[in-house]
């Protein structure tokens, strides 16, 4: 078991089966107090220091333990943009938040771990952030900082690819001192949502199996109504007469892959940190023909299904009185931990059969 560090933790989400690769992360840092608390639930013998890092670097240092190996970090991807698109230069060299790269710069030289890994959207590996007067993308201010000591490996991967019934693609960087080794995860098959899902018991709006998690938000009946009318893989909005409505019964306008129901054999598509909205992209389940011609579920998925596409276990030991909307919301955020383990769980190995 080597002793890890986590930055930017959020709930901790990502570390769900990080002991299970052989990691104990003694230190997390988290910005906000309601995260931090639910990480502290999930992990109390992790050191968790709430705040913002730029004020409690020093605490956050000094809890480190001098044989810490491993960091992950995962910084918020606010406030960042691309040269000349949404920002003047002075507007991105003022927006603080476009520095936080260079506090996980801080704490690798302040700490020298051997294996660093920094997650988050792809779009982040186009981003440009201010250094040395210019602006330059996070793989040239790595490789300018730590070329020399670390092999600095930089990929797009798919949690659909890596055991985890979702197509949610993620920016990882894996960071290892030269001589050591951290090969990548080998491609595996997918998991779609009928392998995953398709043995719980079907639920209409706000009906509860009576399975632990497996209970269904309640919608209002304009929504049920036009999501009864969708079938598999489609969207209400292309229906011609039960088409989503206002409640002054004006037509609703949106995106084709709103108020869409997902597929049966496909992994889900990405659960983002509005999976419990019924209108929102992606989010109704696939649903089953039933004799008079509609479809069944017309709703979003229940916890216990998100759990499982989101590659979380099925009764996840979470505090309870928590609500749907913030469990929602740090599922969204997070990397599948699935895929974070798949990663994890090779270092030092000599390849990637293990």
């Amino acid at each position: 078991m080597i002793k890890g560090v986590s930055m930017f933790s959020s709930a901790g989400i990502a570390e769900t089966y990080f002991k299970k690769a052989g990691i104990n992360i003694t230190t997390a840092n988290e910005l906000l107090p309601k995260r931090g608390n639910f990480y502290k639930y999930l992990y109390p013998e992790t050191d968790m220091i709430v705040g913002d890092i730029r004020k409690v670097k020093k605490e956050f240092l000094d809890s480190i333990p001098n044989d810490a190996e491993f960091l992950i970090a995962t910084p918020p991807c606010q406030g960042f943009s691309t040269l000349g698109i949404n920002k003047h230069l002075s507007q991105m060299q003022a927006d603080s938040r476009n520095y936080l790269i260079f506090d996980i710069i801080d704490v690798i030289n302040a700490k020298k771990f051997n294996y660093i890994m920094i997650e988050n959207v792809p779009r982040y590996l186009n981003m440009l952030f201010p250094y040395k007067n210019d602006f330059k993308n996070i793989e040239y201010i790595l490789n300018d900082n730590f070329s020399k000591k670390y092999n600095i490996e930089i990929r797009i991967l798919n949690a659909k690819d890596y055991g985890v019934p979702q197509s949610r693609p993620r920016a990882i960087i894996k960071m290892y001192k030269k001589g050591l080794k951290w090969p990548w995860p080998k491609i595996q098959k997918e998991i779609t949502l009928r392998e995953a899902i398709g043995n719980l018991p079907s639920l209409e709006s706000g009906e509860d199996s009576g399975i632990k998690f497996h209970y269904a938000k309640k919608h209002n009946e304009r929504d049920i109504l036009c999501m009864r009318h969708t079938a598999e893989g489609c969207s209400a909005l292309k229906n011609e007469v039960f088409y989503p409505k206002k409640k002054d019964g004006t037509r609703i306008k949106g995106f084709h892959n709103t108020y869409k129901r997902m597929k049966w054999d496909a992994p889900a598509p990405a659960r983002t940190m509005n999976s419990g909205n019924i209108g929102s992209h992606n989010n109704v389940h696939p649903g089953r023909r039933l004799p008079d011609g509609t479809y069944s579920d017309a709703r979003v998925l229940t916890l216990r299904e998100l759990f499982i596409v989101s590659s979380l276990p099925p009764e996840w030991n979470i505090p309870e009185n928590i609500s749907d909307t913030f469990i929602r919301q740090i599922i969204g955020e997070a990397i599948p931990p699935m895929l974070a383990y798949n990663i994890v769980k090779l270092i030092g190995c000599d390849n990637n059969n293990d």
